[in-house]
């Protein structure tokens, strides 16, 4: 009989990991965002 685990669980790990490295490259980017925008205004009044 063929093993199943290895058809769920890799596709799976790949989509959940995949997820979670998307979420947290989209975080850091707006965090540095928020960051400029932070500074420009700063800059701007004063």
């Amino acid at each position: 009989m063929y093993d199943w685990f290895p058809l769920v669980f890799f596709p799976f790990k790949i989509i959940v990991l995949g997820t979670g490295m998307f979420f947290a490259i989209k975080w850091h980017h707006d965090k540095a965002k928020q960051e400029k925008a932070k500074k420009d205004n700063e800059a701007n009044a004063s």
